[in-house]
């Protein structure tokens, strides 16, 4: 079975579908994700999608939340919303015999969310203790204040989570905005698969979009990482440091360099044991308890993306450390053990991300959201096996830009 891309007319509004038929299991997955619609769209109420979110995972107006999960719990069904920075997504899940059921249910939660000021400030009281919380957790505080740097004055620099003031803020009305201007057909892509043919879902989606309003399309956005180098030290009473770093990279015109892209990150600090990052500071110099980097590439953002935990005496020698040894390796690129070894790797590895029907469904959206071939990724494998230390060095050194690095810091 593969994956395909289908289309189907609604409203004159064509609508992707990525589908897959997959009878090995009874089972029925449904997506429906609506691009550029997570918390990049929060404007000034930081939260706002994540809450949106929450209230849809609250039972409908009709079935209040208890009721509604004992209706899905009864069914085995899955049904549950959640938003990543681009994407506004809700999920429905059950095997094919309880299909019909699954789909009465959503259909429900489209036509009567559970706009209730009751729900809403219980959802808020969550997660206002959820933030309340996260004062302690300095990875979270080191992360949130690195992309402060990095993405200042843009959604970047706001977490999903938002603050106990923005929180306290969000009313219902808001969330009905929220919902009216992001959940419609135009942002939407549906993500369907399981033991069940192609016109059949046609049938189960027409009935969907009678619930899906019309609006205008969310564009997309992308958004500058700051290069100006910047430290920032949040000082807590703390029994180590916790450093977040990170750094423009340039993606422009690169589509067909992904495999690049991969096998750089792999080898500079996405791999564990092995990345030029831990050997260098942990393997080699005990100067770590962990450390992890990695290249993100999303449409409204490229960056280049670290951390570590360090003893408290430690803090600036890591620092400056981790400088040299980003240097380095962008001046000096990479040796052919470590090619070879990446390329062992990906290669050898590519089945077990591919093993179900949901990876498979994710893995095309991503492609087909990212503007990328639906053969993608088998033709990554062959750039990679073919990938040249030469061609590899040559791109790493294209993109000094990463080392330009800025440090968020806390410590005691």
């Amino acid at each position: 079975m593969s994956v395909n891309i289908e289309y189907i007319k609604y409203n004159n509004i064509k609508i992707p579908i990525v589908f897959e038929k997959d009878n090995k299991l009874p089972t029925y997955n449904l997506q429906l994700v609506f691009t550029n619609s997570g918390y990049i769209e929060d404007n000034n109420k930081p939260g706002l999608a994540y809450i949106s979110a929450n209230l849809l995972n609250e039972g409908t107006k009709k079935i209040n939340s208890i009721k509604f999960a004992n209706k899905l719990e009864n069914r085995a069904i899955e049904l549950y919303s959640s938003i990543g920075f681009e994407t506004f997504v809700i999920e429905l899940s059950s095997l094919i015999d309880n299909k019909n059921e699954a789909l009465k249910l959503l259909i429900n939660l489209l036509k009567y969310p559970n706009y209730n000021n009751q729900t809403l400030k219980k959802i808020k009281t969550k997660q206002i203790g959820i933030l309340k919380q996260k004062e302690s957790d300095f990875d979270y505080i080191a992360n949130r204040e690195l992309k402060k740097v990095l993405f200042k004055n843009s959604p970047l620099e706001n977490t999903k989570l938002g603050t106990v003031k923005s929180i306290h803020s969000i009313k219902l009305k808001n969330i009905r905005s929220f919902i009216k201007n992001n959940i419609i057909l135009e942002n939407l892509v549906i993500v369907v698969g399981g033991d069940i043919s192609f016109k059949k879902i046609q049938k189960d989606i027409s009935k969907l979009l009678k619930n899906i309003n019309n609006g205008k399309k969310n564009k997309n956005i992308k958004f500058k990482t700051s290069d100006i180098k910047d430290t920032k030290i949040m000082n807590k009473q703390t029994q180590q440091a916790y450093i977040y770093f990170g750094s423009p990279f340039n993606n422009k015109n690169e589509k067909n360099k992904s495999h690049m892209l991969k096998v750089t990150s792999f080898i500079l600090g996405s791999s564990g044991f092995g990345s030029r990052l831990m050997e260098e500071i942990r393997v080699k110099r005990g100067l770590a308890y962990s450390i992890y980097g990695y290249i993100v590439n999303n449409k409204s953002s490229s960056s280049f993306n670290g951390y570590l935990q360090t003893e408290l005496k430690s803090t600036n020698r890591v620092k400056e450390l981790v400088i040299k040894i980003i240097e380095k390796f962008v001046n000096n690129g990479v040796t052919q053990k470590e090619l070879d070894s990446a390329k062992k790797f990906l290669i050898g590895s590519e089945p077990l991300r591919t093993e179900t029907l949901n990876q498979r469904l994710n893995s095309a959206f991503n492609l087909f959201y990212n503007d990328l071939d639906i053969n993608h990724n088998k033709q990554e494998l062959e750039n990679i096996e073919n990938l040249s230390l030469k061609d590899l060095n040559s791109y790493i050194r294209s993109h000094k830009e990463i080392i330009n690095l800025s440090f968020s810091i806390v410590k005691d």
